[in-house]
């Protein structure tokens, strides 16, 4: 089986409660369930949260919701806390919840990535990198190798790094297996200076396989980012979502 964990966190550290703030009428993490539930590839989506308040401002969804517990350090440890419920698990879809602007076609693009047996820990890359990217501490870049594997995950670019480098997407994809193994490694120095949970696998010789898109998947990590997706959502067009077969459920 096939499930998208999406986990939720609260009280963000720089933007503490961001996903309940509005987003097109809706709190920002329901945005971000809906387009993940277009998905053509995912069995299950289920959103991992840590907080009676989250729970109650989604009452009115049919969302399956699990309470996580509040004492976890990351998304990812939230998500293998879900899945050690399931026997079953193929693929492990983690999907942040600050990208209400998720494109399920991604989503399913790294699920058929996760098919091939030789791939257990995949992300997804764009080409999509602005100027301002570059300068922008908040949005991670990656630099991979001729076999689509990242070598590199960084806040800050050096000038001689910019032809070689993509926006990273704040989407992952493991076997069950794997991420049993990623999470019950310590955190690396590495992990720990950056803040980018991703490095841990890199500095435990695992190979994070990539996909790489033109998507615009915006994540919101701060009140700047919230103000800019806000705005965007008023001028996107669902129509090759909907022609694509994508549609809300």
């Amino acid at each position: 089986m096939n499930i998208g964990i999406i986990p939720a966190r609260l009280d963000s550290k720089r933007f503490p409660k961001k996903i309940l703030e509005p987003i097109n009428g809706k709190p920002m993490i329901a945005n971000t369930v809906e387009r993940t539930l277009m998905s053509k590839k995912l069995e299950r989506v289920i959103l991992a949260i840590d907080s009676e308040e989250t729970k109650h401002a989604l009452r009115d969804f049919n969302f399956e919701i699990v309470m996580t517990s509040s004492e976890h350090q990351s998304g990812t440890d939230r998500i293998a806390e879900v899945a050690c419920d399931f026997e079953d698990l193929d693929i492990i879809i983690n999907i942040q919840g600050d990208e209400p602007l998720i494109d399920p076609k991604v989503i399913d693009s790294l699920v058929s990535k996760l098919e091939d047996p030789n791939v257990d820990f995949a992300t997804v890359l764009s080409t999509n990198l602005t100027t301002s990217d570059f300068l922008d501490p908040n949005v991670v870049k990656a630099i991979i190798n001729e076999k689509q594997e990242a070598i590199e995950f960084k806040r800050n670019i050096d000038d001689f790094e910019i032809g070689g480098v993509y926006r990273h997407v704040g989407l992952y994809g493991y076997t069950k297996k794997m991420l049993m193994r990623f999470t019950a490694l310590a955190q690396s120095q590495n992990e720990i200076a950056q803040k980018l949970e991703q490095l841990r696998a890199l500095d435990n010789n695992i190979t994070i396989d990539v996909i790489i898109d033109s998507c615009n998947s915006l994540s919101v990590d701060t009140k700047e980012d919230f103000e800019k997706i806000t705005k965007l959502v008023d001028s996107i067009s669902e129509i090759e979502l909907i022609e694509d077969g994508y549609e809300e459920q």
